[in-house]
């Protein structure tokens, strides 16, 4: 039995509230189980350089851990990104654009801020599914607007992470499964059935290639049950 009763294929209960923030172009408070990630989207009239008079723009993330998200204080982030928070918001940014046009956004910047308030494991998959859907009602606040012409998101995305705890395969790990699994991985899939990244380390030593299927197979069930819940709160 996992910690908190589920079975292996199962994610833990989740709740999205969209439009939590006031001034922000698109915000969500995205919950998975007691993981809790604040998804903001900001967009800027300019580019970086090597965009400028392109036409195209440009969608970047950043990431961070409060203070206490987790067990114990963790000092603010206040001179620059840790090593693991800048691949985690490159992950954010990389899996946003896969499924957007960037040509269709303008000479715009897309600043998506993912605040993780609360840490129990998966936070960064949970960032990029709530991320996506900030993303998503800033586009339509801008379509509305008639500042974009056309929408530039081409498909829905989601995340989610698996791992081998105890042997068992297991489906969004929570951070006492995370803390002691053989092997962690964290996937990221286009609505369509395209995988846009997988990052998968065998924790305590080499894993046979099955078992990543299996990991693959319960987390492609798992994102089609997420984007499924971003449709709820987004049509």
């Amino acid at each position: 039995m996992r910690p908190d009763g589920r079975l292996p294929h199962q994610i833990r209960p989740v709740r999205i509230e969209k439009d939590f923030l006031k001034y922000a172009e698109g915000s969500c408070l995205f919950e998975l189980g007691d993981t809790k990630v604040l998804c903001a989207v900001s967009v800027e009239e300019r580019v970086p350089p090597f965009l400028k008079d392109t036409g195209c723009g440009w969608i970047t993330a950043e990431y961070a851990l409060l203070p206490r998200a987790t067990e114990t204080r963790s000092p603010r982030e206040t001179f620059g990104r840790k090593g693991r928070s800048q691949e985690i918001q490159r992950l954010i940014g990389r899996s946003l654009r896969a499924v957007v046009d960037l040509s269709a956004l303008g000479e715009r910047t897309f600043w998506v801020d993912c605040d993780v308030l609360q840490a129990d494991g998966g936070t960064r998959t949970a960032a990029i599914t709530g991320a996506f859907i900030a993303l998503k009602l800033a586009v339509k606040k801008l379509l509305e607007k008639g500042v974009l012409a056309r929408d530039p998101i081409r498909e829905y995305v989601a995340a989610i992470s698996c791992g081998i705890v105890e042997g068992e395969v297991r489906v969004d790990l929570c951070f006492e499964e995370d803390a002691v699994a053989e092997v962690d991985a964290n996937f990221v899939r286009a609505e369509s059935g395209g995988w846009v990244e997988i990052q998968v380390s065998g924790e305590k030593g080499p894993f046979p290639w099955d078992r990543l299927e299996e990991m693959k197979g319960l987390a492609d069930q798992a994102i089609s049950t997420l984007i499924s819940l971003q449709k709820e709160v987004l049509l």
